[in-house]
């Protein structure tokens, strides 16, 4: 177990599940400058650590996060100095690039960057009653952690785009039904433990078959189809599935 910055927490389990934890409760998990280096470290580790079968990203306190911190907004001395701190400071693509399963367990407020965490996963869990959306626009700003390319990786751009100019808060059948959330629980369900033990069971799993699987569906939807088909059968080809057609 290791704590970063007291913001976020990083354990390991014996059974081949990394967990990220956000630990700002009183502060609804909002994410700073704080948390976003924080979150580069953990991601990192899980990266760098040796036969991972799966990553759990979960949040402590009555919310799994509220959005950016906006209480930062407009600090930096310059407009080029917020963007270049931005850029530099950006562990949503490393999130996204992790190279096992990642199951992301949602509860109360999931929104702006909160959500657009959660899009960057693989499997989206939420607790009955949860609350996501990308209010962004309706501060005169751009969910820019991502959420305006990783939500069109689960929701048609017919529906995402109206979702994302609207800026409104949706429950989470709603977004179950919008194609955000993967699964939603009966009221009562503990949502940490429903997200663990999806991860355990994909980390039983043959873990270089399901990391090239992940990597061929990225791919699918990253590249052409032409290519996703030569990065399908190379993948296929490395885990030994053999094809002479």
């Amino acid at each position: 177990m290791n704590n970063i910055d007291d913001v976020v927490r990083v354990q390991f389990g014996v059974d081949g599940v990394a967990e990220v934890v956000l630990t700002r409760p009183t502060k609804l998990n909002v994410v700073n400058l704080r948390m976003r280096d924080a979150l580069i470290e953990a991601f990192a580790a899980v990266r760098d650590f040796p036969d991972l079968g799966a990553l759990v990203l979960r949040a402590e306190g009555a919310h799994f996060s509220a959005g950016a911190d906006i209480s930062e907004f407009g600090n930096a001395e310059s407009v080029f100095e917020a963007r270049r701190i931005r850029w530099d400071r950006d562990p949503w693509y490393l999130l996204w690039s992790l190279p096992i399963p990642k199951v992301v367990a949602l509860h109360g407020y999931a929104l702006g960057s909160g959500l657009e965490m959660a899009l960057l996963c693989d499997l989206r869990i939420a607790a009955y009653g949860t609350k996501v959306g990308l209010p962004e626009t309706k501060l005169g700003m751009l969910p820019a952690a991502g959420g305006t390319r990783s939500i069109t990786a689960w929701v048609p751009p017919s529906k995402a785009i109206p979702f994302i100019m609207a800026g409104e808060a949706i429950d989470a059948a709603a977004a179950r039904d919008l194609g955000l959330i993967d699964e939603v629980l009966p009221e009562g369900v503990d949502v940490d433990d429903a997200a663990m033990a999806y991860a355990r069971r994909l980390a039983a799993l043959p873990r270089a078959a399901v990391r090239a699987a992940l990597s061929a569906s990225k791919a699918a939807h990253e590249l052409p189809l032409r290519e996703g088909l030569v990065a399908e059968r190379r993948l296929a080809y490395l885990t030994g599935q053999f094809n002479y057609d």
